[in-house]
């Protein structure tokens, strides 16, 4: 039997922009407060290296699969996860926690993480907020969690656990980027990993309305008009049936209630 995970197996990293102080100092608040140790990593700022990421994105791509225009702040925060999976693909860690600075922990977060460290054998990466997370399939019971699979788009990436093997595969599938990250990744069908939610979430996020990606209540998001968007429309009904697929290949479709080991053989 493997030995158990614990959260000495795991790396913290936290993006943070360099000029978004006070959301750093409320992170670091909220993980001294749990006892948690975290590395910060610099934000890459999408305004100040347009060119060289706009040469790593597929722009066209981006606005049929998305149905808006790619802004430089997507191409920032697709740029820092990706290298901050690459920072932890070098470290000695087997497992990453990767934060953005935007955080709220709730009381039970320790919790859902000690008993998602335990039950690693049943996720590849594992979220602990959304954005949307639309029809949920139970793979069954971790403790008084439920992990769940998303036919529907799970979207969010402010807080998730991530195993090395899985980055070290995905990693080189990555470029160039052809939509907002956390799309990206909810193409598991295609990338061939377990994407999960432990719920209830155990985190979610407080920007204030105000993004260094989208702009102050959203107001830098400036989608196409309905009938542009109709590839996105066709992809994004399309992607319902293939995540469905995946997960009746993999037998994982029909809902479990039932208790999962926590370190099974």
């Amino acid at each position: 039997m493997a030995k158990p995970l614990t959260r000495a197996d795991v790396g913290i990293w936290l993006i943070n922009l360099d000029r978004d102080a006070d959301r750093r100092a409320n992170m670091e608040r909220q993980l001294d407060a749990m006892g948690l140790t975290y590395m910060r990593f610099p934000a890459i700022y999408g305004k100040d290296h347009v060119d060289a990421l706009t040469k790593r994105a597929d722009a066209a791509a981006y606005a049929r699969n998305m149905g808006s225009p790619i802004l430089p702040g997507k191409m920032g925060c697709y740029a820092s996860h990706i290298a901050v999976w690459e920072a932890f693909v070098a470290s000695d860690r087997e497992v990453a926690l990767i934060l953005e600075d935007d955080v709220i922990f709730h009381d039970d977060f320790l919790d859902s993480l000690d008993i998602a460290l335990a039950g690693a054998a049943h996720w590849d990466t594992l979220r602990f907020n959304c954005v949307r997370a639309k029809l949920p399939v139970s793979q069954g019971r971790l403790g008084r969690y439920t992990l769940n699979a998303y036919i529907g788009p799970f979207t969010g990436n402010a807080t998730y656990l991530l195993k090395k093997d899985v980055a070290q595969r995905i990693l080189p599938n990555l470029w160039p980027q052809t939509r907002a990250f956390d799309h990206e990744l909810n193409r598991f069908f295609k990338h061939d990993f377990r994407q999960f939610g432990l719920e209830p979430f155990s985190s979610h996020v407080d920007d204030g309305n105000i993004s260094s990606i989208t702009g102050a209540n959203f107001a830098l998001v400036g989608k196409f008009k309905w009938y542009q968007r109709l590839p996105h429309y066709r992809l994004k009904a399309a992607n319902y049936f293939r995540r469905a697929a995946w997960l009746a290949w993999k037998g994982r479709l029909l809902p479990r209630q039932t208790a999962l080991q926590r370190n099974p053989e």
